[in-house]
């Protein structure tokens, strides 16, 4: 009985410890939510998008410590999550899935422009960072991309009608794809290209929309920096540098102003009070890492008149309340600078990767629906 009795000591005292942990892990993850972000009025339904964000807190906490004991790898809870939270509960019978496997995250997403474009629509699984650092994705989409447009009729699609979509990271890839993609004189150039809340330059992070919304979910400046450093697989430290802009010489301002100065961005998105970036130490190792970030690859905003202007039809969409609004605005005006037919839609509440909660049940937002209208009217139009 003694053993029974310590046996149940321990497992009472495991219990507690375990419930005193859950809840000191939730505290922190409560206070490092609240003072991190900021949810101006104007945003679609903030309280909403303030408790995604506060699991989006907890995700990385999680991944944080079992990735510490050797559970799992960088972004393991926050893929699971985005995965289960975009797969569909029901099998849509006016959709057709053959061959070909749509990664989970995205699912909702390509059934809802298939089904309301009368698309077929491909996606592309390429290697994610920081497991597979460029320019490995870059290649995947580029190769992807090129035997969809040679093989297109094999799979039932049209190789002069294929528009290129990405939004994020994602439409800095097909940003960069479809710059390759027009200097080839090989294969069928694409009919158009859509760009959802994309980066298009890593040179400066003091862009009105950087400094209005460094602290609005979902996507924080520091954190984008972070990602972005990771994506051309770098030291994270180098987001300090990054954010300060020390790095950037008299002569890469002169030579970067015209594409840019927050001239170049309408008045009435800088209106908003900025919130001025903090100062960081230098890292020593920056001007190593110029040449990549100034390379096309990673900034398509620099891109020569030669390859801007033979681009398709773009479709742009830019948000509010998002950290990458004006490098959207100033690709736009790249692109109509040089001929290039542009359709712009801009969300007056909207937030950073707001299109990925189209046919949410739980984590719905009418900005979502807004927005996917207008990226499906722009299909059906071409």
């Amino acid at each position: 009985m003694e053993g029974m009795d310590f046996l149940w000591l321990l497992l009472v005292t495991g219990a507690n410890l375990w419930g005193i942990s859950v809840v000191l892990f939730l505290l922190w993850a409560a206070h490092y939510h609240w003072s991190h972000i900021e949810l101006p009025h104007g945003i679609c339904h903030p309280r909403k998008l303030s408790f995604l964000h506060f699991l989006l807190v907890v995700s990385f906490g999680m991944n944080h410590i079992l990735r510490k004991v050797g559970l799992c790898k960088q972004f393991t809870i926050l893929r699971l999550m985005m995965d289960a939270s975009a797969k569909p509960v029901f099998r849509d019978p006016k959709l057709t899935i053959e061959n070909v496997y749509i990664k989970a995250a995205y699912e909702k997403v390509c059934r809802h422009l298939a089904k309301e474009t009368d698309s077929v629509v491909f996606a592309i699984e390429y290697g994610l960072v920081p497991e597979n650092p460029y320019p490995l994705h870059f290649q995947q989409c580029l190769d992807v991309t090129i035997h969809l447009l040679e093989h297109a009729g094999d799979y039932g699609a049209d190789p002069a009608r294929i528009i290129l979509c990405g939004d994020s990271f994602g439409g800095l890839i097909t940003t960069v794809t479809c710059q390759a993609l027009v200097q080839r004189k090989d294969i069928p150039k694409p009919r158009a290209q859509i760009l959802l809340y994309t980066p298009v330059q890593f040179v400066k992070f003091s862009l009105p929309s950087y400094r209005q919304n460094c602290f609005i979910p979902l996507l924080l400046r520091r954190q984008f920096v972070t990602f972005g450093a990771q994506y051309f697989n770098r030291d994270v430290l180098i987001a300090d540098v990054l954010l300060e802009g020390s790095y950037v010489t008299e002569d890469m301002k002169t030579k970067y102003k015209k594409w840019l100065s927050a001239d170049n961005i309408p008045k009435e998105f800088r209106k908003r009070e900025s919130k001025v970036p903090v100062p960081a130490p230098r890292f020593a190792d920056i001007h190593n890492i110029i040449r990549i970030l100034l390379d096309t690859k990673f900034s398509p905003l620099f891109a020569d008149d030669d390859v801007i202007r033979q681009l398709p039809e773009t479709f742009i969409l830019t948000c509010e309340y998002d950290i990458l609004r004006d490098d959207g605005i100033l690709y736009k005006r790249r692109l109509e600078e040089n001929g290039v037919r542009v359709t712009w839609h801009h969300l007056v509440d909207g937030f950073h990767a707001a299109l990925f909660f189209i046919d949410n049940w739980f984590f719905s937002f009418p900005c979502t629906k807004i927005g996917m209208d207008h990226v499906v009217n722009f299909i059906r139009g071409l």
